[in-house]
C-alpha cells in the first residue's frame, strides 16, 4: 500500500516524498480514509506507531479542500496533547506535513509568555496544538475563538486524564460547537477513556494499530537486580562497559533527575535532566543538545515519556520502575520506533517488585533477568511468576517449644 493509494492529494505527497516517507504505518492505513470521510475515530496506538500523521495528513486535506478562510482569533483545527513537549513534536509535524499548502499553524503551551501565542492567534490558525491550561487562559481572555472549529483531536488522551486535567477538558468541550469530528488517540482504553469516548464521539470508527499493552516487536527488555543505594554505581558501569552513547534515563523524581545528572557531570559524562520544574526554555535546550549528541545521557521525569521525538534512539533505562505500569510502555517507546530495533534495560531494587510484577502481568511475559557480576544486591529482588505475580518462599513452620 502507498500513501498515494489513500486519496492524498499531491501537495501532501511531495511533503511525504520529502521528508522520506515510504509506506503508510497500520495505523495511517486504517485512520486516513475514515478521517478523510469525516468520520469520527476512536484509536489504540502506542508511541512510535506513526500516529501523529495518522491524523495530520487527512486533517490537513479536510481544511485544504474545504470550509471557509479562517476568521481572526479562530481556529479550524483544535489538538489538544497533554505536554509542552508533545506539543512541540505535533506542530513541528504539522509545519512539515503542511510545507506546501496555504494553511497557518500555531501552538500553545504553559510555562512561557503567553503574549507572543495571543498574537500569533490574532490572524487565525487553521491548526491549534496547545495544552489544556494554556488554552482556557487563551479562551477565557477572548484570544482565541471555536465558532469556527471543524475538528477536535485528542492526542494521548489517557495520558491527559493521567495527568489530572478531567477539568480542563470538560471546559474545554463545553466552549466547543456540538456539530464537529472528533478524533480521540490513546495508547490505553480505560474506562474513564470509554466514558469520555461515549459522550463526545458519534458513531466513531474504531482503529486498533498494535496489540494493547505492547512495546514494539525490536525493543530488546531487560532488567539487572541490584540495591537502591548502588543504582548510580551500576549505571555508570553499565554505560562503559555497554558503550552507550546516547541514553534516555526515567526517573522517578525531579530531585532525583537533577541528582543523576550531576552525578554523571561530576564523572565528566555530558548529562543534564528534564523534569516539569525546569523552564520550557531550558527543557527544550536540554532536549536539542540531547538530539544533537552534544549531551550523551538524558535524566527525564514521566513528563517527558511521551512527549519526545528522537530519531534512532539506541537505548533507555528505568532508572526507578514507574508506579503506573502502562507508564513502562510508553517510556519504552522513545526506543525502537518506526520498526528500528532498540533496547530497553531496567535498574530494579527489592522495593519495586510489586511495580515489577504489574509490568509483566501489562506486558504478558517476565523481564529477562541478568544479573551483573559485583552488583549482586544484599536484598534480593524475589522471583515473579508467567502471570506477573510475586512469588514468596513459603516460611518455614515454626517448631514446636520444648516442653520443660
Amino acid at each position: 500500500m502507498s500513501f498515494s493509494s489513500l486519496g492524498l492529494i499531491d501537495p501532501l505527497l511531495r511533503a511525504l516524498d520529502a521528508l522520506e516517507y515510504r509506506q503508510p504505518t497500520p495505523v495511517q492505513s486504517q485512520a486516513i480514509p475514515p478521517i478523510l470521510a469525516g468520520r469520527d475515530l476512536m484509536a489504540a496506538a502506542q508511541t512510535g506507531t506513526g500516529k501523529t500523521a495518522g491524523f495530520a495528513l487527512p486533517l490537513l486535506q479536510r481544511l485544504t479542500m474545504q470550509g471557509p478562510q479562517v476568521a481572526a482569533n479562530s481556529v479550524r483545527a483544535l489538538v489538544l496533547v497533554p505536554t509542552r513537549e508533545l506539543a512541540v513534536q505535533v506542530h513541528d509535524s504539522f509545519i512539515a506535513y503542511s510545507q506546501n499548502l496555504p494553511l497557518r499553524m500555531a501552538i500553545a503551551y504553559g510555562g512561557v509568555s503567553i503574549n507572543p501565542q495571543m498574537m500569533k492567534l490574532r490572524r487565525g490558525a487553521d491548526v491549534l496544538v496547545a495544552t489544556p491550561g494554556r488554552l482556557l487562559d487563551l479562551y477565557r481572555q477572548n484570544a482565541v475563538k471555536f465558532s469556527q472549529l471543524e475538528t477536535l483531536v485528542l492526542d494521548e488522551a489517557d495520558r491527559m486524564l493521567d495527568l489530572g486535567f478531567a477539568r480542563e477538558l470538560d471546559a474545554v468541550f463545553a466552549a466547543l460547537p456540538r456539530q464537529r469530528q472528533t478524533l480521540l488517540f490513546s495508547a490505553t482504553f480505560s474506562d474513564a477513556i470509554r466514558e469520555m469516548a461515549g459522550r463526545l464521539l458519534h458513531k466513531p470508527v474504531s482503529v486498533e494499530a498494535t496489540p494493547r499493552n505492547t512495546a514494539a516487536k525490536g525493543v530488546k527488555q531487560w532488567m539487572v537486580p541490584v540495591d537502591k543505594k548502588r543504582k548510580t554505581e551500576l549505571f555508570l558501569h553499565l554505560l562503559k562497559k555497554k558503550r552507550w552513547k546516547q541514553v534516555l534515563v526515567f526517573v522517578k523524581t525531579k530531585k532525583g533527575a537533577d541528582e543523576l545528572a550531576n552525578a554523571l557531570s561530576a564523572q565528566g559524562i555530558p548529562a543534564d535532566a528534564i523534569h516539569g520544574d525546569r523552564p520550557q526554555p531550558a527543557r527544550l535546550r536540554a532536549l536539542e543538545r540531547f538530539k544533537s549528541a552534544e549531551v550523551r545521557v538524558l535524566a527525564a521525569t514521566d513528563v517527558a515519556a511521551r512527549g519526545l521525538d528522537i530519531d534512532d534512539l539506541p537505548q533507555v533505562v528505568n532508572f526507578d520502575l514507574p508506579i503506573v505500569a502502562e507508564d513502562y510502555i510508553h517510556r519504552i517507546g522513545r526506543t525502537g520506533r518506526a520498526g528500528a530495533r532498540g533496547d530497553a534495560c531496567s535498574l530494579v531494587a527489592a522495593d519495586e517488585v510489586q511495580q515489577l510484577a504489574a509490568i509483566e502481568a501489562l506486558i504478558k511475559a517476565p523481564l529477562q533477568r541478568i544479573e551483573e557480576p559485583g552488583f549482586l544486591p544484599d536484598h534480593r529482588v524475589p522471583a515473579t511468576d508467567a502471570a506477573g505475580r510475586v512469588v514468596r518462599k513459603p516460611k518455614k513452620p515454626k517448631k514446636p517449644k520444648a516442653r520443660a
